[in-house]
């Protein structure tokens, strides 16, 4: 039902093409100061960028398609439309077109509302895979991709350092703590990457002005059907307040006359480390 994948230094005449989506998440400049809306939700009003974490999906996406031969990749967002610079900038890397699911009526949307909205949202599109960060720099919730295969009923693999295409099966490195697990699933799936699993490219020239003329379907909520599950009416999560961090006290600090490895054992064994 579904193409092959191949990665990209496997290139095999059985595959003809590929059509990948790759979510991605259009966040608040981490330069510029940041704030919170009365609600407690990050105030977004300002300039959008794409979140760093997704660039690297975008350029496994487009690696994966180049080898193909044929294919495309699409990318998914939920968030508002007003500012599509980070949307264009996926585009000038290389992706062919865009979806955004943009409506007031998201706003407040928990993550399994976000998978929701995304899920149905690459229904649309059928891909023969779906790439996604671990987790996004701005909510680093971590659960949303998984929630999103489950939702599409595909097997999912997360953190991902490498990915190699078997036939109609991919073949992936998982990052652990201990160094990772080789791990396999057949296609169509969710896969996450970290970051580092590619080198992304930057837009050229070139790239930037054709993404200008890149189509980007913008949806609504009620569009995908999914008015009633959505925004803060929908959402099982709520923020119910937002306190500063406690300031971190200042450290001791020792001069080591010979006896630092003494005074180490010592405060070790304070804290019943020991």
């Amino acid at each position: 039902m579904f193409p092959g994948l191949i990665y990209a230094d496997e290139i095999s005449p059985r595959f003809v093409s590929m059509n990948i989506v790759v979510c991605v998440k259009q966040i608040p400049d981490p330069a510029a100061p940041q704030s919170l809306e009365p609600s407690h939700n990050l105030n977004r009003t300002g300039k959008l960028i794409l979140d760093e974490a997704d660039t690297y999906g975008v350029e496994m996406a487009l690696q994966l398609v180049d080898a193909a031969g044929t294919g495309e990749v699409t990318v998914v967002s939920m968030g508002s439309a007003a500012d599509l610079s980070g949307v264009r900038n996926a585009l000038a890397m290389g992706a062919a077109k865009a979806i955004i699911i943009s409506d007031d009526a998201l706003r407040g949307t928990d993550a399994l509302g976000t998978a929701k909205v995304l899920a149905a949202a690459i229904r649309r599109v059928n891909p023969d895979l779906v790439i996604a960060a671990t987790e996004s720099s701005d909510g680093y919730t971590g659960t949303t991709p998984v929630q999103v295969a489950e939702l599409l009923g595909l097997p999912s693999i997360t953190f991902a350092k490498s990915v190699t295409i078997d036939g109609s099966t991919v073949k992936v490195a998982r990052q652990t703590e201990a160094g990772y697990d080789d791990v396999t699933s057949p296609l169509p799936c969710l896969v996450t990457v970290t970051a580092g699993v590619v080198e992304p490219r930057y837009a050229s020239f070139k790239g930037i002005m054709a993404a200008k003329s890149k189509p980007v379907e913008q949806l609504t909520a009620a569009d995908l059907g999914l008015s009633a599950e959505t925004g803060s009416a929908g959402a099982r999560q709520h923020i119910v307040a937002v306190v500063t961090a406690e300031a971190r006290e200042a450290g001791d600090i020792h001069v080591d006359e010979g006896d630092g490895a003494d005074k180490i054992v010592a405060f070790l064994d304070s804290i019943k480390v020991l």
